[in-house]
């Protein structure tokens, strides 16, 4: 078998970014990525299962070259997000006879971020089949899986799913399938803590679906492939439906120690009440790193001195990443020092309305923190202890 096949006939013609750092100049990219794209051949005709990132388009179609590939019937857009859709006007300019097939609301994205002709597409409603001879592919219908837009593609013959970003990792390797279950299962849950994490209700809705289909293989958009795919979505079903789990995490800034005194006993406190501590200075941290903590967490504590009145601002845009990523918290609280005064807590409160989460009283001290601020923060971590037991957080 060809090392990019993922069945008889079904190849990897994706690309492969080793050396890229950064996402939507945001999202850190510690191993690279890579932009997956799947040429499937039927018996009749055949399709090619979204395309790469523009800056690579030249890997994907040297290794449509490579195949002998002269016609394509299909080309399959599952989401228009440019990192898989921005090669499809080379690949329509090369491959004129092919049908731009995407859902509705795909088609009115790709006119305006692509400027492709109106004339080209074959949008196609849930459920809906296209033959390629003896083969064929079914769409189902993925709003809000991550963009409004999103469908995956099921090839039912050979049982592949085609999910685009959905079970996607940011992973660069030369490996098709997966091998290393450990390294890729730490890399899919920051790439789903940083990218899918804010859709995860619906993303329940859309596993509950997929129930219904025999899933061999899961060939996502980014990273390697599960043909053992079972691992894959047994994590997604712990990450989007179990409970947050017995865990605060702590993100904290400290500009002359006085915070971070307070973070180092209350984190003490907690340890000695049995709470999992996952604790992060915001002077250095990976916030993909702080984004993973979040998917399990029960609580965030942010430790935050004040600056001109108000958060300092590295804890304000740990706050604005929790709110922004939606993760199932159920208890937010605040410490830290000031010195002569402020609305820290008021501004970071503010900055929270997507987290539906009981607000637990802050502890904010003047200056170094005295005996009985210390023991404000063990009430704090009693509190949080006791109500991580009685919402049984396991």
């Amino acid at each position: 078998m060809n090392n990019r096949m993922l069945a008889e006939g079904v190849f990897f013609v994706g690309a492969i970014d080793w050396d890229r750092r950064l996402f939507d100049s945001l999202i850190p990219l510690p191993d690279g990525t890579s932009y997956n794209s799947y040429l499937i051949k039927g018996s009749e005709k055949t399709a090619l299962i979204d395309t790469v990132d523009p800056t690579m388009t030249d890997v994907l179609m040297g290794h449509l070259d490579k195949l002998e590939i002269k016609k394509i019937d299909y080309v399959i857009a599952n989401h228009a997000e440019q990192d898989h859709s921005g090669s499809l006007p080379h690949v329509l300019r090369k491959y004129p006879e092919a049908k731009l097939v995407c859902s509705p609301r795909c088609k009115e994205f790709l006119i305006e971020l692509l400027m492709i002709p109106e004339n080209k597409f074959q949008t196609v409603n849930d459920k809906d089949t296209i033959s390629l001879g003896n083969r064929t592919l079914e769409f189902i219908h993925a709003p809000w899986v991550h963009w409004p837009e999103t469908i995956l593609t099921y090839l039912r013959e050979d049982k592949i799913l085609f999910p685009c970003d959905l079970f996607g990792s940011h992973l660069a390797t030369n490996e098709l399938f997966v091998t290393d279950e450990g390294r890729v299962y730490e890399a899919a849950k920051r790439y789903y803590a940083e990218i899918m994490m804010p859709f995860w209700s619906n993303i329940q809705k859309h596993l509950e679906r997929l129930k219904g289909y025999g899933i061999n293989t899961i060939a996502p958009s980014h990273g390697p492939v599960y043909n053992r795919p079972e691992s894959i979505l047994k994590a997604y079903r712990s990450w989007v439906f179990d409970e947050p789990k017995n865990i605060v995490v702590l993100p904290y800034i400290s500009m002359h120690g006085s915070t971070q005194k307070m973070v180092r006993h209350f984190a003490e406190a907690l340890t000695e009440r049995g709470v999992t501590v996952k604790q992060f200075d915001l002077t250095e941290t990976d916030l993909g790193k702080l984004a993973m903590a979040l998917v399990d967490a029960a609580t965030v504590v942010v430790g935050v001195p004040t600056v001109l009145a108000a958060a300092h601002p590295n804890a304000a845009h740990a706050v604005f990443l929790a709110n922004a990523l939606r993760p199932k918290l159920k208890f937010v609280s605040i410490i830290g020092s000031y010195g002569w005064g402020g609305k820290t807590v008021e501004q970071l409160s503010a900055m929270m309305p997507n987290l539906k989460v009981e607000v637990l009283p802050p502890v904010l001290c003047k200056g170094l923190p005295k005996e009985a601020d210390l023991k404000a923060l063990d009430n704090l971590a009693e509190t949080i202890a006791q109500k991580h037991k009685e919402n049984k957080f396991a």
